[in-house]
């Protein structure tokens, strides 16, 4: 089995380090991760510029391939030239440092990823956890491990993407797996304003990070019982429910 593991986090980050020490027992693993942070970066790609990859040992452990470009373009690449002579039977996208629950989904570099192979036709996951210090990466990655393994005793479609969050607890304390929908959260952004002695003005984004709706079947009702949330994701964003309404409304539009 072949996995290309990338994440948002950057190449350096201890998520993916201590993840392929685990995905390495099941599988060939090729890491081709950002060269450094690219959170809330979500799906973009870069058009505009050359990209610099180069192959860096990381901790003395393992080479890799780090690349001046966001999670989707580390997809692209390790898809169409890294890894073009082989199969690839699977993209993991992680360990996020932090959560990627409910609306998260939109904003993830990490989920952008794993949707990125499923668009080329590779089943993915997107792992997290869904803490924001001391982060349990073993605990993550041992269930990653398993999950992944049982994944490929199956015959998977091409196109699955499955997000998948953890609660930051140890191994011995998670509760179980639920297969989850994604939950809602509201975010409460600000902008700050701030004057350099030059008269710049410059814009900080930024606000409390909410606690999502705690509703039956979520990915955050899961979390808030120590289960791991595992999310399957469509490709499809077409909300099929407004169809019928727009038609009708477009009828009256007359162009």
């Amino acid at each position: 089995m072949k996995i290309l593991l990338t994440n948002d986090d950057g190449i350096y980050s201890e998520g993916i380090q201590i993840l392929k020490k685990q995905l390495d027992k099941i599988a060939e693993v090729t890491v081709i991760a950002p060269d450094r942070e690219r959170s809330t970066i979500g799906h973009a790609m870069t058009l505009r510029k050359p990209l610099k990859m180069r192959k860096v040992k990381i901790n003395g452990d393992f080479w890799g391939y780090s690349l001046d470009g966001t999670p989707a373009d580390c997809v692209i690449i390790g898809i169409l030239e890294i890894m073009k002579t082989e199969r690839i039977d699977l993209i993991v996208s992680g360990i996020n440092c932090g959560p990627n629950l409910g609306d998260d989904i939109f904003y993830s570099g990490t989920v952008s990823a794993a949707v990125e192979g499923a668009m080329r036709n590779v089943p993915s996951l997107a792992v997290s956890i869904a803490g924001f210090e001391d982060f349990k990466f073993k605990s993550a990655a041992l269930f990653t491990k398993k999950i992944a393994s049982k994944l490929m005793k199956n015959i998977l479609p091409a196109n699955l993407v499955l997000n998948v969050n953890f609660p930051n607890i140890d191994y011995e304390e998670i509760k179980g797996v639920e297969i989850t929908r994604h939950g809602k959260r509201v975010y409460q952004d600000e902008v700050k304003i701030i004057h350099d002695p030059q008269g710049t003005t410059h814009y900080w984004l930024g606000g409390e990070l909410p606690e999502g709706n705690i509703e039956p079947d979520t990915d955050f009702e899961a979390i808030s019982k120590n289960e791991i949330s595992i999310t399957p994701l469509s490709l499809d964003l077409t909300n099929y429910q407004m169809i019928t309404k727009v038609k009708d409304w477009a009828k009256k539009w007359n162009f």
